[in-house]
Formats: C-alpha cells, structure tokens, sequence
C-alpha cells in the first residue's frame, strides 16, 4: 500500500492491517487461500471512513482476526467507481441503504456475504466472525448465499430493450415530473428528506422544463431551491464552493467535505439561472465558486483536482467553524452587524461554541431592514469575507486529494462553458480549454482515456462516464470556439465507445469496457453524477444533428424508449434522460450561423435562455450539413431549424431568438 499514490489508500498505508490495493494478485491470493476477501472502499474526504479507521482498523487486535482469516482490500471509489457501483449493489440489496465506508465481505471468487457502512470495533469484530463463522461452518449455505445476491446486482443492471418510440412524448414527461412534484419542498427547496443533496441536474433540467411547458410553478422551485442552498451552510460563505451535502433539512448544517464534481455541476446551474432570472445574485455564487476552485483545487497543468477533506487535524468541518471571541477579535466594531447578517446572534449550530455561516434573509431585504444602501452593504460584505478568509488561511487546511478525474473535470468543462455562454468572460472559455489541453496530454493515450491522473501513479482505463461528459463538453465546445478538432475527438471517441462499451442485450453501454467483476455494470439511474447513459444518449442525438447521421438519431431514441418505464415512475432519479426525452417531445432548434462574424453572434445568441436548442457556427466553407451552401460573402446570416426545415435566414440575435420561442409554441 505505501507503494500506492492514492491519498485514501496511503492514509491506510500504515494500519496493523495487512491492506492489500485491489488487483488480480489479491483476488488470486484470496481464491488459493480459499479465504473470505474482505473488500473496504472509501475515499479520502470521507468522514465517517477516517472514524472507522481511527476506532478500527487502527486497533490491533481487529488487525490481527483480519490478517489471520481475511484477504483485506483497500479501494478508492474515486478511482474504481465499477468496483463501488457492484457492491453498493450488493449493500443496498441487504440493508436497503447505501454510504460509506463501504464494508463487504465476499467469497473468494467475489460474490457478496455481508455488507454494511460504519462500525464500531465490537461492531466489526461482531461481524467478523459471524460472516467467518457462517461461512466455515457451512460453505454450501454460504455459496448459495453468495450466488443469490450476485445474480440480485445482475437483475438490477438489466434494461428490456424498447424499440417502440410512442412512448416519448410531451404527455408522459409532464406525468412523470407531475409524480416527481410531489415530494417537493416547497418551503425550503429541494424534495422532503431529511438530509439533502442539491441534485443540480434535476434542477437545470426543470428550468428549462419550465419555459417550454410554460409552468412558472417549476421556475419558482428552483428558483427557491437555488436561493436557499446559496444562503444555507452548504454554501462556503466565506470562501465560495459547496460542501457535499446538507444534514438537515434546511440546508444549514452541512457534511464538509468539498468535491469537485458538486461545484462543477453547480456552476452549470447558477450560470443557467443567471440567463433565466436575470439576477445578479446568481453570478455572485458562479464567482465564488470559480474562486474557489482557483485558489484550492488547481492543478498547475490546468486540471482540477477531486477534493478537499472534510476534516482538518482530525475533526469535521474545523478548518470552516469559528469561535464567537475569534469573530470579535478580527471584526471590531462591526461584530454585531455581522453576526445578524450570518444568523450568528441566533443561533449556535455547532457544538456548544462553533459557528457556521448561513443567512436567513436574502442580501437586499437585509440591507434595507438596517437602512443601509445595498451597494454599500454589499462592499461591507466582501470586505468582511475577505478579511475572515485570510485569517481562515493560517489554519491547519483540510487534506488534498490531488488526483485529476477525467469526468469530473469534463463535468468542469462544462460549467466554464455555461458560465461563458451567462456572462461572456472570455476567461471562463479559457478556462475549459486549458482542462482539456491537460487531459489531452496526460489523460488520453493511444486514442483511449485513463479515469484519473497523479504523477507516478498507475492509471485505470476509463470508464463510460469518463468518454460520456468528456463528448458532452467537446460537442458544447465545439459550438462556441468552430474549431473542427473538438468535433473531431469527439467523433473519435463516440466512436471508441460504440465500439467498445456496447451492450447488446441491454441496448446501452456498459460502465467497463472490459468484464472483470462479478456483474456487468449498465448504470442508468442519476446519482449526484447524472448518468453516464443519459449523457451517450445525449451525446449520440446532437451528433446525429450535427453530422446528419440518422443512426445516431435512432440509438438515442430507442434507449429513451427502453428507459421509459423508469422515467416515468421514478423521474427525479432520471433528471438526465428527462432533459432528452424533452428534446424529443419538444420542438428542438438547430441554429446554424454562418459567416465571418459568426462567432461573436453565438456569444450574443447564448446570453440567452434558450433550452432545447443546438447552436454552431462555420466562418468559412464546412462540409457539415447544417452549413451547406450556406456561406455567402460578406454577410453572416443565422438559419433557425426545426425537423430539417429552416426559416427564412436572418441577421441579428434578437430575430433568431424570436423565431425560436415562437417555435416552441408550436409542439
């Protein structure tokens, strides 16, 4: 282990157990010793895995029963997310309930006994020799056991190919998010659970649902939602960024680690938001993540890195929490304003004398009730968080996870690039191509992705997820920079993924391009990742239009047939797909613009809300059929299509803008 460059697997390194990394060896050694494999996977900002390694897997005597009857492994679910997605399987068929850490204890050819979460030792020395007990004293049982649930995790994987296309239609969209709707909170935003992820893809896809169905019910949503998790806890107040999720309800009190792909998927969204309320608040959050992601999680090459612990010298959530005298110290006399403005005065959240930052009132209606002038207020703010974010500097920080996900930094891309198409900042455009000029060169070899880089490290092959949002972000940056090799790495890597990840029992692509754990893996369902399905779904029908290639059009298609049925009893886990269906059962404009100046006409064209929409762009002749014959000398026109038919072309962004909402009118 001490060999690994994983920093989850190194802070293991030194345990009294004896952890081997997940490999064909460690299998191996598990079946010739014919002893169980005790599997644990985690991730390095994992709270609750550095307890159960503090209480457990540092005590020796729980080392010495494991090292005697186990073969231990060690996993990072940030780098084999396929490993973690077959055993969380596993757990949530026994217990119904998934998390982590993720502890399974399986047969030495891999199938499941036991799996659970967080133990304390007499719990875990409990398990450990029930499950060895069983499984010595009657093997037959065991393997039986064993068959069962891996034959459950196979079940679950299983997607009856559709091919009858009835089904997509604007009706049946409106009737699974009307059964989603339901479980609104309309109060505090989000759906009624007790603790909350904010679920950016659910929420982009309903603002954009919202203008074509023409409900404001959804726009006030997630308007709502958007609102309360950017004055909540979970929103870094002092520093920018979002922690993982809200323990309550109220989005106050969150779980403190920082992942990149949470305010990758955010950044999408405020910006998307920006363009449909038009409220300056929305880019006060979209810079602050940008901020932070600057300042703490930049790989000098370009990249991002996965995340930041969410503990510091061994606590949760210390680097972030602060003491009320340490307030009056930095603040002076402008302690009192502040603690009413961050609730302070109101209430203590955090064991008997630490406080964290959330608002309870939105800044303009703060301002006014203290009679101060909102820009004033608003520069007394950004002085105060500057202030409080450099005496949060000389604080022990929170570990690093410095590996570069390739699908979380595509995930990345993509929120630079929605950010640009909100505000125009060319910066934010640079931003997505200096990501990809790092994958390009450390993350793509031999014309195939690797999941992750770390300098020194061993590199797993990607996985659907990783060709799935990277395509994405190339075909989005293909349509504001009309450079013809974004297009044409994407075509070459949608390509390698038809070719290698196909399944053809399923209609859908598996999440390994090679089969090497119990269960083949078709993930269909949006976790706080949307799902990589639905993105190649996604990615397959916008290049049928880009390219006029039909059979693109029709795979896309029939995977939203044969997803239908899940659609529509569960809509809120399938947010991606619905955002699909709705290019399928809605008018969908391709918008071709043409000429020399075409490119600053794009720019102008995506500062509006336009969804279901595919903008591109050709500055001189292209041999692509949305440009054909297109091209006229010194003017740059805009062809509005719909079904392959195009309006009269015309020459500004606000002609175009209203031949496209006049469009959507007509289903």
């Amino acid at each position: 282990m001490i060999h690994e460059t994983s920093p989850y697997l190194l802070q293991h390194a030194k345990n009294p157990v004896n952890w081997l990394p997940w490999s064909d060896e460690a299998l191996e050694k598990g079946r010739s010793d014919g002893k169980l494999l005790l599997v644990s996977i985690g991730y390095s900002s994992c709270h609750w895995c550095h307890v159960m390694e503090a209480e457990t897997f540092e005590d020796e005597d729980v080392a010495a029963f494991m090292n005697e009857y186990f073969i231990s492994i060690k996993v990072d679910r940030e780098e084999r997310p396929d490993i973690d997605n077959v055993y969380m399987t596993a757990l949530q068929l026994i217990t119904g309930s998934g998390g982590w850490p993720l502890n399974v204890i399986t047969l030495p050819n891999g199938n499941p006994l036991y799996g659970g979460t967080y133990h304390t030792k007499e719990e875990w020395m409990q398990v450990l020799h029930d499950v060895y007990s069983f499984y010595t004293e009657d093997p037959k049982k065991a393997e039986k056991y064993g068959e069962m649930l891996a034959q459950g995790i196979q079940e679950t994987n299983s997607i009856v190919p559709i091919t009858d296309d009835r089904t997509i239609n604007a009706g049946n969209l409106k009737e699974s998010v009307r059964k989603w709707q339901s479980s609104w909170d309309l109060d505090w935003g989000g759906d009624k659970v007790d603790e909350k992820f904010m679920m950016p893809t659910n929420l982009a896809f309903l603002l954009n649902y919202s203008v074509l169905e023409k409900n404001s019910d959804y726009s006030v949503h997630v308007k709502n939602t958007l609102e309360k998790i950017s004055q909540g806890g979970i929103q870094d107040q002092i520093g920018g960024g979002f922690y993982r999720y809200s323990t309550d309800t109220y989005w106050k009190v969150p779980h403190f680690e920082k992942m990149l792909y949470d305010n990758a998927l955010m950044l999408r969204v405020y910006s998307m938001a920006f363009k449909a309320f038009n409220e300056e608040k929305y880019q006060e959050v979209t810079e602050g993540i940008i901020d932070f992601l600057e300042r703490e999680m930049k790989h000098p090459g370009g990249g991002y890195y996965a995340a930041l612990d969410a503990d510091s010298e061994g606590v949760e959530g210390k680097y972030y929490l602060w003491e009320e005298n340490e307030l009056r110290t930095a603040l002076g006399g402008e302690y009192e304003l502040f603690s009413n403005y961050y609730s302070i005065s109101s209430q203590q959240v955090v064991g008997d004398s630490l406080f964290i930052f959330f608002r309870e009132k939105p800044d303009e209606v703060f301002a006014a009730e203290q009679g101060v002038s909102f820009a004033d207020f608003k520069k007394q703010k950004t002085k105060w968080n500057a202030l409080l974010l450099k005496v949060r500097q000389k604080r022990t920080p929170p570990r690093k996870d410095d590996k570069v996900i390739t699908s979380w930094n595509s995930l990345l891309m993509l929120g630079f690039l929605d950010a640009y198409a909100a505000f125009g900042n060319d910066e934010y455009l640079n931003k997505s191509l200096e990501i990809l000029d790092f994958l390009q060169k450390n993350c793509l070899r031999g014309g195939k992705l690797i999941h992750s880089f770390k300098e020194g490290g061993d590199h797993v092959p990607g996985f659907l997820e990783d060709y799935a949002f990277l395509l994405e972000a190339l075909i989005k940056l293909y349509g504001f920079t009309m450079n013809p090799e974004h297009l044409d790495l994407a075509i070459t890597l949608n390509s390698h993924v038809l070719a290698a990840f196909s399944d053809e029992e399923t209609g859908m692509f598996r999440f390994n391009e090679k089969e090497e754990l119990i269960s083949s893996l078709i993930l269909t369902h949006d976790g706080v990742l949307p799902s990589s399905n639905a993105s190649m779904a996604l990615n397959l029908f916008q290049l049928g239009h880009l390219i006029g290639n039909k059979a693109f059009l029709e795979k896309s298609k029939s995977m939203v047939a044969s997803m239908m049925p899940k659609i529509l009893s569960e809509g809120q886990a399938y947010g991606k797909w619905n955002e699909l269906l709705m290019h399928m059962a809605f008018p969908y404009m391709e918008v071709a613009v043409v000429g020399e100046n075409s490119k600053d006409l794009i720019k102008e064209l995506s500062q509006t809300h336009l969804p279901n929409t595919l903008i591109v762009g050709a500055a001189q002749e292209n041999e692509l059929p949305l440009f054909a014959n297109r091209l006229v000398s010194g003017k740059t026109l805009i062809y509005v299509c719909k079904n392959n038919t195009c309006k009269l072309p015309v020459v500004t962004p606000e002609q175009a803008i209203d031949i496209i909402y006049t469009s959507y009118e007509e289903r």
